[in-house]
């Protein structure tokens, strides 16, 4: 429950009740009166924004974006850990690649494969060729990326304005690399991800007014007061 004692006595007398077990409160989310002590009070148009309506709409939908942008980042760190433990042990590897590659290779040479010059074997024998030092870099560049991501995630769990920022620019500055990549090869999975991350920076660039759109933060804030107030005024059923 949320309960909130305003400063307007025409809005307390709504919101307040008197039982035989002590006084009660509205809640702000449910409607229902709960006993004990409000858990604030003060003007009106300070009083909680009750997640509900739209903002409980937008919230979801930040929410989804973080749990996202949780998976990837993990994703990202597992990917990191294994650059790492490969470039530590590049030889080994190498040597395991080309010891399985020798005994499929009769088997693919039965179907009129050669392994020897598939791109896939190509590109795994190139990852060979990259110094350790070079590897290593990759690994740090990843986290990093990681990083952003897990922190992005935090962020927006919580709809914290700088998240929603952060968001924005970091999506938007990879989307040029994800429509490149389309150029090269086009699939399902990158179609999906790239509509996915247009849609996040617009929603987020549009609805929560930054950068100066539709009114920029004082849009933002009046628009949170002026839904603080209307909670309040929803509960203590004033409005006509």
């Amino acid at each position: 429950h949320v309960t909130y004692a305003p400063d307007d006595p025409r809005l307390r007398i709504r919101l307040r009740a008197q039982t035989a077990l002590g006084d009660v409160w509205r809640c702000l989310r449910c409607g229902d009166f709960t006993l004990g002590e409000p858990h604030g009070s003060g003007p009106a148009v300070e009083a909680p924004l009750v997640p509900r309506g739209k903002v409980l709409r937008d919230l979801f939908i930040l929410r989804f974006l973080a749990f996202e942008r949780a998976l990837r980042g993990v994703f990202i760190v597992l990917v990191a850990v294994a650059v790492w433990k490969f470039s530590n042990s590049q030889d080994a590897v190498r040597r395991l690649f080309e010891k399985y590659l020798d005994v499929f290779r009769p088997v693919f040479q039965h179907f009129h494969y050669d392994l020897d010059h598939s791109p896939v074997v190509g590109t795994v024998r190139k990852t060979f060729g990259y110094q350790h030092s070079t590897l290593l870099l990759v690994a740090s560049l990843l986290l990093a990326y990681a990083l952003v991501e897990l922190i992005e995630a935090v962020g927006l769990w919580y709809a914290k304005r700088w998240a929603e920022y952060l968001t924005v620019v970091a999506t938007a500055a990879f989307l040029p690399l994800e429509i490149y990549e389309l150029t090269e090869h086009v699939s399902a999975v990158k179609i999906t991800t790239l509509a996915l991350n247009i849609v996040a920076v617009l929603y987020i660039a549009l609805a929560k007014r930054l950068f100066g759109l539709r009114g920029g933060r004082r849009a933002f804030d009046e628009e949170r007061r002026s839904a603080s107030l209307l909670e309040v005024e929803e509960s203590a059923g004033v409005m006509a």
